[in-house]
């Protein structure tokens, strides 16, 4: 009997899902074998995490189920990939057991996504808390209402100013975000306290630009600027971080912060994975052609955060598509509708989407938003980027979820209950994205080489 091929799709990101979900319509029970690699069966809808943190939505709410779908026929391998071997076609997998698995494929799909890119800067790895993950975000809310449970039992002035003193690192996004929204929870929190003075609460956002969000445009971005520093929050441009302690951050102009809390959000990097491939990169994503196919090796779509795909709809010689939930939820299909033409034996489609604007939600009736290029900010900007991500959520009871919680806490607000998720050791941003558990090229070989021998790859494949 035929074996039918293998089709391996690394991540459950926004990639990876739409990948997935498009091979499960359009290809034959009989045409092919489809597994995905990841460590949780959900898909995290990433733009809303700042909202997590500060309460506004659960967590459940922006974790979409994988088995929910009526079609689901893949199959699910809990776990992360720490190494490819693209010349054996076998993908090194730890799964959420710690055991190794070497997983055969003849088609793979690379959506790993990204991680919190960080620098050379003393103290950060160990003091530093990232917004990337689920756990990130119930993490840090946590860890924001603990300080204002500290301050207020404290009897020291300046422990109690240095636990209301909280940083955020990164002008994009999802620094921005951040910010906005945990600025709102502390403010509506403090009322909750009577010992504590509101004017002690100070959040502070910095960035190395010189500019706050520079492709809002702008207008846009003064005006973004404009509400961070009406609210009180002090925005700082043309500066980053030299030193971290567990109580104090030291700015780039000299300035010392008394701080217990450090938020890093100043941009990603492609996933390690990428590192363990041995091939082409470009400013460290994997280097793809216009169909996101990695050149040299037969079978391999690389696509988000990770990959180099060209921008062909910009125009531009070398552009490439910016790491973005809207590049990724339709660079995924297009890499399933090619892998289909490839089992066909019909030509690949390159991939082109013009950029359909920009949303950033800052908490409350707050916004700015420049959806098909028309700049928008305030309330008809907050419902521009809240019915954006409403309407991209990928399932109805996804989409209840967020409503009613967009209700509730609009007319009822929030409890700032501590869910008792932030243990007493700090963790550190390699406790949640695992950016320690990659192989090297060379480990990656030997590991494939030595389960091939003692017969652990399961039914290997040899064919193209």
């Amino acid at each position: 009997m035929t074996r039918r091929p293998r089709i391996l799709v690394i991540g459950a990101g926004f990639a990876g899902v739409e990948c997935v979900r498009r091979l499960e319509r359009k290809l034959g029970p009989d045409e092919a074998d489809v597994a995905l690699v990841t460590p949780f069966s959900y898909q995290l809808y990433l733009p809303l995490l700042p909202q997590v943190a500060s309460g506004v939505l659960t967590p459940q709410s922006i974790a979409v189920s994988l088995r929910r779908s009526k079609k689901y026929r893949t199959r699910i391998i809990p776990g992360g990939a720490i190494g490819v071997d693209l010349a054996a076609k076998v993908c090194v997998i730890r799964t959420i057991t710690d055991e190794i698995v070497n997983e055969p494929y003849d088609y793979l799909v690379l959506a790993p996504g990204s991680v919190t890119r960080t620098f050379d800067i003393p103290g950060l790895a160990e003091h530093a808390f990232g917004m990337k993950t689920l756990a990130e975000a119930a993490y840090i809310r946590d860890h924001v209402i603990s300080q204002l449970d500290l301050a207020d039992a404290s009897d020291d002035p300046e422990e109690r100013a240095a636990r209301l003193q909280f940083v955020v690192v990164g002008g994009g996004y999802a620094g921005t975000e951040t910010a906005a929204c945990l600025q709102r929870l502390t403010h509506a929190a403090v009322r909750r306290y009577p010992r504590l003075d509101p004017s002690l609460i100070r959040w502070h956002l910095i960035d190395i630009a010189p500019k706050l969000m520079p492709e809002l445009g702008d207008r846009l971005g003064k005006q973004a600027l404009k509400i961070l520093r009406d609210r009180g929050i002090d925005v700082s441009l043309g500066v980053s971080v030299a030193k971290v302690t567990e109580d104090e951050v030291t700015f780039t102009d000299g300035r010392v912060i008394p701080t217990h809390t450090l938020i890093w959000t100043a941009g990603v990097v492609a996933s390690p994975l990428i590192g363990t491939l041995d091939a082409e990169t470009v400013r460290g994503r994997l280097a793809v052609s216009p169909e996101m196919t990695v050149p040299g090796h037969d079978g391999v779509f690389a696509l988000g955060d990770a990959a180099a795909v060209p921008d062909l709809a910009k125009g531009e010689k070398d552009a490439i598509c910016p790491p973005t939930a809207q590049h990724a939820m339709r660079q995924g299909p297009k890499v399933a509708d090619n892998i289909i033409h490839a089992l066909r034996g019909e030509p690949l489609e390159p991939y082109v989407h013009k950029d359909l604007g920009l949303v950033v939600d800052l908490g409350g009736k707050d916004a700015v938003s420049r959806p098909l290029g028309i700049e928008l900010h305030g309330i008809l900007a907050q419902a521009v980027a809240r019915g954006y991500h409403w309407s991209a959520l990928r399932t109805g009871v996804a989409k209840a979820r967020v409503m009613v919680n967009w209700l509730l806490n609009a007319f009822a607000g929030d409890d700032f209950v501590r869910t008792g998720f932030q243990a007493r050791k700090p963790a550190q941003l390699k406790d949640f994205e695992y950016t320690d558990s990659y192989l090297t090229p060379d480990q990656v070989r030997t590991e494939v080489r030595t389960a091939e021998a003692e017969g652990k790859v399961r039914g290997k494949v040899t064919g193209g």
